[in-house]
């Protein structure tokens, strides 16, 4: 679908962006590098960078006990911008199959107002050396009980690599073979399934979220264009998931979103080359209002959009306020839905 033509009068269009899944409490936003200060403190500076590209809501990622309590200090810090979700990442569960989640640390609603997923929770069939099947199983199971008991519930922020027979079994055990006690709704982040994977998650009402590591390969952009806008959600999965330079989705692009880059080897795909708003730097040469090379912010969501818009072959305007509009729906985040 071609972009609207601007009526006269019409000002530009100025795009507005949901990263539903940033990683924002890791050390890394306060220049600590596998444990060691490489370069100051520079979080302030990837939030006002996220924010001037036009990303001005914030989910940070809760993936463990220690996650979730920072995520959440972080929505005290940033209030109206940043928003929290608390789970246990199914790489992260527990090693004792038969120990249930603590009551004590079931996720309050209420006494968080900053908190608006539980997650990020599910399946991940790929990693089995950090947490076997049956310990994810139990944790998920676990989580899902919990999650179906809150009062109000909270939407759902789920994970699931390799896992979809036994992830979509699990989610009909405790919200009904339809889905129907599902209140709030959920995304499947990170989204890497297959197309018909996909087909069944939106038939359910799920919601499916795309960042660069849904675009790696032919494969992955065939199934983002599949994806419906009603269901599309869009996230950066910061500090990781920046293989948007590594994807083979400018195929899709056209000719005034892609850069002069050499040619690429038989059988290779053209990188895609959305330019970059920032100056990028190594670590080791840090400089105030840079970006550090290999840590993915926020600001990349505008070339996430880009490349996804391309993909589906309609304007970033559509797809913007399509992932918005989705993101706002579930979550909420302090605007009119």
């Amino acid at each position: 679908m071609a972009a609207a033509q601007l009526k006269p009068g019409r000002p530009p269009y100025v795009p507005r962006y949901v990263d539903i899944g940033i990683n924002l409490a890791d050390p890394i936003f306060r220049g600590v590098h596998r444990g060691t200060q490489r370069h100051p403190d520079d979080l302030d500076a990837v939030v006002r960078r996220a924010r001037e590209v036009g990303c001005s809501k914030l989910m940070v990622t809760g993936s463990d006990f220690k996650s979730a309590r920072d995520a959440l200090k972080l929505a005290d810090e940033y209030p109206g911008i940043v928003y929290a979700t608390a789970g246990i990442h199914p790489c992260s569960s527990s090693s004792d199959p038969s120990a249930p989640i603590p009551a004590h640390q079931k996720p309050d609603p209420a006494s968080h107002k900053h908190l608006v997923a539980v997650g990020e929770f599910g399946l991940d069939y790929d990693r089995l050396h950090y947490c076997n099947k049956a310990v994810q199983l139990h944790s998920f199971a676990c989580q899902l009980d919990v999650a179906a008991s809150l009062s109000p519930q909270l939407p759902l922020f789920l994970h699931c690599r390799a896992a979809h027979a036994d992830f979509v079994s699990l989610l009909k055990a405790s919200f009904g073979d339809g889905l129907e006690r599902l209140e709030r709704g959920a995304v499947v982040h990170s989204f890497t399934g297959t197309a018909e994977e996909m087909a069944e998650l939106m038939d359910l009402g799920l919601y499916i979220g795309i960042n660069g590591c849904s675009l790696k390969t032919e494969e992955n952009c065939a199934v983002v264009k599949a994806v419906r806008l009603d269901r599309i959600m869009l996230e950066t999965d910061g500090p990781w998931c920046e293989e948007l330079a590594e994807s083979n989705a400018s195929s899709s692009l056209t000719r005034e979103q892609q850069e002069p880059q050499k040619q690429p080897k038989k059988g290779q795909k053209k990188e895609p080359q959305v330019p970059e708003r920032y100056k990028v730097v190594k670590k080791e040469k840090w400089e105030e209002g840079a970006m550090v090379k290999g840590r993915n912010e926020p600001c990349t969501i505008e070339r996430v959009a880009k490349i996804v818009a391309a993909v589906k072959g309609v304007s970033v305007e559509e797809l913007c306020e399509a992932a918005w509009g989705n993101s706002i729906k579930v979550f909420g985040l302090g605007e009119k839905g």
